[in-house]
């Protein structure tokens, strides 16, 4: 396969994933300010912090007040990491790729990318805020879904995965540091009443609250939610899952040695870590190797394909 079809594959699937992700993480923000008391300003900074984008954010804008940061996440096509930047990233990497993937799915980018751009405006009022999100959300599923089920699953679709997942966990680990490291340090009578509001807006964050209570039964605690999160192989949004997927698409690929020994070497530091039971400062640690790890395993994708 060509190098270029490969990487526009594989970045193809990052901004779709990216687009999704970053929406998901917008709509349940808003449910939980109005789940959280006044006391708990949690506001709509660490929206801009989970995605790294602190820096970029305030060359443009004085105060990180609701208007400003869905302007910068979600339409503001100077900045790459919004969502109608992602949208439109990932629809010319496709546009290049009408030959590579099925129609259809071409078609549903496209289709995306409209509804994204054309409705922007919905963005700002509360009122269709979350239909217009939940609307990206579901396209992408959609895509995602038609990939996976029209799609030879040879070489092509192994890149698609391995973009998908890459991105995927590195989301899981920013939403983790982030939330966590936030939990409602000044609130004392009812700092366990809304920190399990915050951890279920982690679960919600990454589809994964109906499943976490599927699977532990119990109320929500830090403890639990992180073992399920990093530690639930079944679960496809976990970052141990992510990984373990990637490894499985790189091991189908040719010149896959030194890639392949990354996605392990993180696996393992992963699992014997034990991160639920990490303080606070020891889990930001193991979230930050665990991020230098996802970078070395997409430099060495770039390195050997691309």
């Amino acid at each position: 396969m060509l190098s270029r079809v490969a990487n526009s594959l594989y970045w193809l699937a990052r901004y779709l994933e990216r687009a999704e992700n970053t929406a998901r993480l917008i709509n349940v923000n808003s449910h939980l300010l109005l789940d959280l008391p006044t006391s708990v300003k949690l506001g709509w900074e660490p929206i801009v912090d989970i995605l790294s984008f602190r820096d970029k954010f305030y060359e443009t804008y004085d105060v990180a007040d609701e208007s400003s940061v869905i302007k910068f996440m979600v339409v503001d096509k100077e900045h790459p990491g919004s969502i109608v930047s992602s949208i439109s990233s990932a629809r010319e990497n496709a546009r290049t790729l009408k030959e590579i993937i099925p129609r259809e799915a071409w078609e549903q980018i496209n289709e995306l990318y409209l509804f994204a751009t054309e409705n922007s405006a919905d963005a700002f009022k509360r009122r269709t805020r979350y239909q217009y999100l939940s609307k990206i959300v579901l396209a992408n599923q959609t895509i995602t879904g038609l990939l996976a089920g029209t799609m030879t699953h040879d070489e092509a679709y192994s890149f698609l995965r391995i973009g998908r997942n890459l991105e995927r966990a590195d989301m899981t680990t920013r939403i983790i540091d982030v939330r966590s490291a936030s939990l409602l340090p000044d609130v004392e009578n009812e700092s366990a009443a809304f920190r399990n509001i915050q951890w279920m807006g982690v679960l919600k964050s990454m589809t994964a609250y109906q499943m976490y209570r599927r699977e532990v039964r119990v109320r929500i605690n830090r403890e639990d939610v992180l073992e399920f999160l990093l530690l639930e192989s079944r679960f496809p949004r976990s970052l141990i899952h992510a990984i373990e997927e990637v490894e499985r698409c790189i091991s189908e690929l040719p010149h896959n040695r030194e890639a392949v020994d990354k996605t392990r070497i993180l696996r393992t530091q992963l699992v014997n870590a034990k991160p639920a039971q990490l303080s606070q400062e020891k889990l930001h640690e193991f979230v930050d190797d665990m991020q230098a790890g996802l970078i070395e395993i997409s430099d060495k994708v770039t390195e050997t394909y691309f």
